[in-house]
């Protein structure tokens, strides 16, 4: 089963991955989490500076991910595409291809979890943007991309709440 969690910066899809990876229901997965600290030490332009090169190699990681049988991750084909829409260096025609190319992907997943960001404050970490205005402009991009392409998607579903409260709306929808 593959199971991506998708959502704007900051809205806990990492500290969601991590409280999974503990549950004995996952214990053959694959987890996945950031890796834009990595990514942007080997001088890859993150964020609002994002570049197709760099929105390419975002994709072939989310792509290396789906070769795994068991895996759940907190990026997703979507998130990829939501951040080059609004990178500020990548013309339209080149966002508009690259969409084409990477929804193609978007099949292979078996659940992905829209995760909101209501509730939750952005967190600093020296890596992603802090600016609201542009966390919510990819929040609206990805809320609409999960809309656009829903028929691409096996099973799609929003959650919400803590941490708690969303590990319990994950395992209702999976029956585990």
């Amino acid at each position: 089963m593959k199971i991506g969690l998708c959502g704007t910066v900051s809205v806990g899809k990492t500290t969601l991955v991590n409280a999974l990876k503990e549950l004995p229901q996952f214990k053959n997965y694959k987890f996945s989490t950031e890796r834009s600290k990595y990514l942007r030490d080997l001088g890859i332009p993150l964020n609002t500076d994002s570049t197709l090169k760099g929105q390419t190699i975002f994709l072939s990681e989310r792509c290396a991910e789906l070769m795994n049988d068991n895996l759940i991750t907190d990026r997703t084909v979507i998130d990829v595409m939501a951040f080059t829409q609004n990178a500020k260096s990548i013309n339209q025609a080149d966002k508009t291809s690259f969409e084409e190319y990477a929804r193609n992907f978007i099949n292979e997943y078996d659940y992905i979890f829209y995760v909101s960001p209501k509730g939750v404050e952005i967190e600093d970490n020296n890596v992603r943007e802090t600016n609201a205005e542009y966390r919510d402009q990819i929040d609206f991009t990805i809320k609409g991309f999960c809309q656009l392409y829903n028929h691409r998607i096996k099973k799609f579903t929003m959650i919400s709440g803590t941490t708690e409260e969303r590990i319990k709306q994950i395992l209702e929808t999976i029956s585990l």
